[in-house]
């Protein structure tokens, strides 16, 4: 479905001393671009902060005057958005998904609700983890706007509170998860260390550092490294999944699905590797060793 997105990333960050949050790296990726990479689809991004290089393009603007707040910066990015549907996310969510997102955005459309927020584990609903109908969004920041005066310093609840919302519970419990705090960044920094998470993590800042949008079959790479370090030689996994990922770019090139390519090249070489390695374990026919 279409949408725009609205990522505010300004603010104080004063429980962080002052530290510029959004380009605070966790698994080597500032935190703005984490978020970024759960909206890839949005047809328009605006970015309501201080100008920085981002992984991909968007949109900048600044709330009037600057450290207006959330309700100030939403209303400055609001005027740069046209879809009927808005994604609105804070700029400090690294486990934010695209699942996550989507889900958000089907609930906004679905129903006669004005949109809809994530709920996190503990209960508490999230206004910048949420999808918002565009309409009735700017309809309640301009009564605001009048009914103050100006929107700096307003508490988001001033907003939410005036419109339906629904609310939707995330399949990833760390969805919600936000850094405002020195110990909530070295607790993400360890999370996606942990055993269970670490490959995917890897992968996904890989592929987002080279540019590329692939599937990756983890386990169906690992086993071909797996079967080519054991059959061959510990030196041929990485070697081996490299021609791999080789062979399934020419196939893109030349029209292929690139991850079906990646599918079957895995398939082709694990297959070779498992004939390498009976091949050695077979004693040599009799003609071979010269006895008889």
């Amino acid at each position: 479905m279409s949408y725009d997105a609205i990522v505010l990333a300004g603010g104080a960050a004063r429980r962080l001393g002052g530290a510029d949050k959004p380009a605070l790296p966790v698994g080597g990726r500032p935190l703005l671009d984490r978020v970024l990479a759960a909206c890839p689809d949005a047809t328009t991004t605006i970015v309501v902060g201080t100008r920085r290089p981002t992984a991909r393009p968007v949109h900048w603007t600044l709330e009037d005057p600057p450290g207006g707040g959330p309700v100030a910066g939403l209303d400055a990015g609001l005027r740069r958005t046209t879809a009927e549907l808005v994604l609105v996310l804070s700029a400090d969510l690294p486990f934010l998904d695209r699942d996550t997102v989507h889900a958000l955005l089907a609930a906004a459309a679905a129903g006669p609700v004005d949109g809809a927020l994530l709920r996190d584990p503990e209960g508490r609903d999230q206004p910048l983890v949420a999808a918002y109908r565009t309409e009735p969004l700017r309809r309640e920041t301009a009564l605001l706007a009048t009914e103050h005066g100006h929107l700096r310093g307003l508490p988001l609840r001033a907003l939410t509170a005036e419109l339906d919302l629904a609310t939707v519970t995330a399949a990833a419990p760390l969805a919600s998860f936000d850094c405002d705090t020195w110990e909530d960044l070295a607790a993400a920094r360890a999370r996606i260390r942990e055993h269970g998470s670490v490959l995917e993590q890897w992968i996904t800042a890989a592929k987002n550092e080279l540019g590329i949008d692939v599937d990756v079959d983890i386990p169906a790479l690992l086993d071909v490294a797996r079967d080519a370090a054991h059959g061959v030689a510990r030196p041929a996994a990485p070697l081996t999944t490299f021609l791999v990922g080789y062979a399934a770019a020419r196939a893109e090139a030349a029209g292929a699905d690139p991850a079906r390519a990646a599918a079957e090249a895995s398939r082709k070489v694990a297959d070779l590797a498992l004939r390498w390695a009976a091949e050695a374990k077979q004693p040599p026919h009799p003609e071979e060793t010269g006895s008889g």
